[in-house]
């Protein structure tokens, strides 16, 4: 796995007043509703748009700070995280949101990326500021000259991090383009639109595309592409297709639907007529939504997915699961669940297991180590 989190320190954010947690490579989040697994997840999501430079159309769209401090009374959102990138490199990437109260905005008082470079066969390590931001000024590291320059006042107080201005006007800085481009390609997957309106029901323009986007709706699009470029795409879609609904399933086709647009199409094998994605059930969607996902040979480096578990058959859980181990080999992977039987679908290795509780009005998470997790399971 090139690049995952081993680390994750926030606090101020919605239920989430200080939590530290230790992700591995495959986990799963259980726990009751409302327990603030979801929590998790936009935090996620709110670092991904920050790498990207839309954190302020972001906290505009959740109803600004004060809809997103904790209990609307924290003062700031503090996070803090380390990165595992390939064996080399140990990124730490931290910053801090103030909370301004009379406009219902924020302002990024502290902001701090920062690498540990070790050296392969040595005992050595080299610890590298890139970039560091402290109220109203900011530096970041120029690698050719080993030398740091000063960003721009006007970059510093336009509300948005310098990790996400620094890629264009220092290029040559690769390992702060590296660690922006981890966090701005985390993907995170709430819920999957399957309504007959849906962007995913229709025929859709075609586009060559390999990752689905965060909304599922390009799947068509993604399927497409894979399906008919890729052999070992196509034999695992096909195989997971046969174990979920017997061997009455053929294949998937793609017919064009008028110009330059195509349709997703299942082959049955008692059926004349393939049936169209407009006329798929619901759970058959996102079964194909997940496996797409899972199974793609390019995919995010982090892919949180909430509540995979949603109109899916028991039966279907197993299936998901051994795709979700063979994907933890090429991405980090988080689900989020309610359902003791999702988790309790990874029968061949434990994924890391994450409590959420709640108490005392804030978010608890726990790491259960193996030999309580049956005990828990149990009690929930």
């Amino acid at each position: 796995m090139p690049v995952k989190i081993t680390r994750l320190d926030i606090e101020g954010f919605r239920s989430l007043r200080k939590v530290s947690w230790h992700p591995g490579d495959l986990n799963v989040v259980i726990g009751p509703n409302g327990s603030g697994k979801s929590n998790l997840l936009h935090f996620l999501e709110l670092i991904s748009v920050s790498a990207q430079g839309r954190l302020g159309k972001y906290i505009q769209s959740l109803g600004g700070m004060d809809a997103i401090v904790w209990d609307g009374q924290a003062a700031s959102i503090k996070f803090a995280l380390d990165i595992q990138s390939y064996e080399l490199f140990n990124d730490h990437y931290e910053m801090e949101l103030e909370f301004n109260r009379l406009g219902n905005s924020y302002k990024i008082n502290n902001e701090l990326l920062t690498g540990l470079f070790n050296v392969k066969n040595t005992l050595n390590e080299k610890v590298i500021k890139y970039l560091s931001r402290t109220n109203q000024t900011a530096y970041i590291r120029d690698a050719v000259k080993n030398t740091t320059i000063s960003v721009k006042e006007s970059l510093v107080l336009r509300g948005e991090s310098i990790l996400s201005s620094a890629v264009s006007p220092f290029d040559d800085e690769m390992d702060i383009s590296r660690t922006q481009d981890n966090l701005a390609s985390i993907t995170i997957y709430h819920d999957l639109r399957t309504d007959k309106d849906a962007p995913i029901r229709q025929a859709t323009i075609t586009r060559f595309e390999k990752r689905v986007e965060s909304d599922g709706q390009n799947l068509v699009s993604v399927l497409h592409t894979l399906y008919t470029s890729d052999r070992d795409f196509k034999s695992d879609i096909n195989l997971a297709m046969k174990a979920a609904f017997g061997d009455d399933f053929e294949e998937l086709v793609f017919p064009p639907a008028s110009d330059q647009r195509i349709q997703l199409r299942v082959r049955w094998k008692s059926l004349k007529r393939e049936q169209s994605a407009a006329d798929l059930s619901d759970g058959t969607l996102r079964f194909l939504f997940l496996l797409t996902v899972l199974a793609s040979p390019d995919p995010p480096p982090v892919i949180a997915i909430d509540e995979p578990e949603t109109g899916l058959h028991p039966s279907m859980f197993p299936i998901v699961a051994e795709f979700a181990q063979d994907a933890a080999m090429r991405s980090q992977l988080i689900f989020t669940t309610h359902s003791p039987q999702f988790l309790d679908a990874f029968t061949d290795a434990r994924p890391t297991t994450t409590v959420a509780l709640w108490e005392k009005g804030e978010t608890v998470l726990r790491t259960l180590p193996k030999d309580e997790l049956d005990y828990w399971l149990q009690r929930f």
